[in-house]
């Protein structure tokens, strides 16, 4: 039987980057793509549905910003992850970033070494989220919520939610035992990883994203400690 390899799509205006990650990446195992802009990287990215994409921030046409937003309107690319590469550090651009569906982010210069941690250990997450997902019990209802953790949606009030995959794991998280009080570094180590190069912040803005579409009823916050899903709806 032939060995399985991860897809990667790298959408970067800059050659020598495309170069460097490529050859870092064949070593690795990985089957490597490539695009010069973003308007070419969703084009490839709907033909190709690559398991990874690695996402430039500043590029002409269309900006990484607005590239993860489009493709995150794409159902197909639901199951893809999204990291921006970029060499901008500030709290307000990851924040962009994180709110416009990506995963993770990982700044310039590149480390090759942290590179291929970084995504050995996001694909094990996910493979073992899929084992997860695929069990017995794909769904998590209560009340007038529920998750269905197969199809990646949220209903609600028998209305269609679709969340980007980090806000519907966190979800999905909080749900599984309601009224736990999950600590900032539970959430944060289960759903992004202890070699992530996000901050804590990060929680709080897929949380506060999350109450945006779904109200603030369901996610509580314990403060100084962390947050927690709430089934008070189903017991009124």
């Amino acid at each position: 039987m032939a060995e399985f390899k991860n897809s990667i799509l790298i959408i970067d205006d800059e050659e020598g980057i495309h170069e460097f990650l490529t050859y870092n990446l064949i070593k690795a195992n990985f089957i490597v793509y490539s695009a010069k802009n973003g308007l070419e990287g969703i084009k490839k990215a709907k033909e190709l549905l690559p398991n990874i994409i690695l996402l430039d921030v500043m590029m002409p046409e269309m900006d990484g910003i607005m590239t993860c937003i489009e493709m995150r309107k794409i159902d197909k690319l639901n199951s893809s992850l999204i990291i921006f590469l970029t060499a901008r550090s500030e709290d307000y651009s990851q924040i962009a970033g994180y709110e416009a569906g990506a995963d993770d982010y990982l700044k310039k210069p590149i480390n090759p070494k942290v590179l291929i941690s970084k995504l050995t250990s996001m694909l094990t997450r996910k493979k073992a989220n899929n084992i997860f997902i695929n069990s017995e019990d794909k769904t998590i209802q209560h009340g007038k919520i529920l998750i269905d953790r197969e199809k990646y949606v949220i209903i609600v009030n028998n209305s269609e939610i679709s969340l980007p995959r980090k806000e519907f794991e966190l979800l999905a998280l909080l749900a599984s035992k309601p009224d736990k009080v999950f600590t900032r570094d539970e959430l944060f180590n289960k759903i992004w990883g202890d070699n992530s190069e996000s901050s804590y912040r990060t929680i709080d803005v897929h949380i506060r994203k999350i109450r945006e579409k779904l109200g603030d009823e369901y996610i509580k916050t314990q403060k100084g400690v962390g947050y927690r899903f709430t089934d008070e709806l189903t017991q009124t």
